[in-house]
């Protein structure tokens, strides 16, 4: 039986490995050279788990004590980099491997939360935020709308996963058990958005609609 430890350990280390895949995919796609794409890589596999250890005070975070996340991120970034062409082939490349390392991130975080002892709801937040804050971190870099604020059920399915963490340690149900049943919600909801446009409700009429729309004040504008 492997320990929940070592456990949460290989799913950081596997999500790490798939975001950092996601920012190097996007920093190709925006032309960045190959120092520009391991560093997008780094950030993208790291800075949710960093954000998380930080905050739960795992201080000096996993990603920076521990060479490994370094190793796994450039190796990553320079798969991506040499075998570009292979990875683009799969549809929405990004949005799928943004999909695998959220439902690993999400578990992990949220049972890293739990045995520092947050509270449930605190910790199925932190889940939610350690599989987001990567992608939106490579977002930024990139100059583009973090996808967490404008993708389908992203944010969602990160909590979902972790709630289902946090239910589990509630329940006394074993962690493999919930982080795979988690997981599993996590990437069913984000496959089953990308693909059927699923999202929360947004507003119909942008800024400029409202305003073409709205009748003229008293000056007559």
């Amino acid at each position: 039986m492997i320990a929940i430890d070592t456990l949460v350990h290989i799913l950081d280390l596997g999500g790490t490995f798939v975001f950092a895949i996601s920012g190097a995919v996007a920093a190709v796609n925006r032309r960045l050279d190959i120092f520009g794409i391991l560093v997008v890589s780094f950030v993208a596999g790291n800075f949710g788990g960093i954000t998380r250890d930080v905050l739960i005070g795992a201080t000096p975070p996993a990603a920076l004590s521990d060479e490994r996340y370094l190793l796994v991120s450039a190796v990553a970034g320079l798969i991506t980099f040499f075998s570009y062409a292979g990875i683009d082939r799969l549809k929405t490349p990004v949005l799928l491997f943004d999909a695998v390392g959220l439902s690993f991130f999400a578990v992990a975080g949220a049972q890293k939360a739990i045995s520092f002892g947050l509270s449930p709801i605190m910790s199925a937040l932190l889940g939610m935020l350690t599989g987001i804050g990567g992608g939106m971190t490579r977002d930024v870099l990139l100059m583009e709308i973090p996808q967490v604020l404008r993708s389908d059920l992203y944010a969602v399915a990160a909590l979902a996963a972790a709630a289902v963490v946090v239910a589990g340690d509630i329940l006394g149900v074993p962690y493999g058990i919930s982080a795979i049943t988690g997981g599993i919600l996590c990437l069913g909801l984000r496959f089953m958005a990308i693909k059927h446009g699923w999202h929360l409700p947004i507003a119909h009429l942008s800024a400029q609609q409202r305003a073409e729309n709205s009748p003229p004040d008293d000056d007559g504008n």
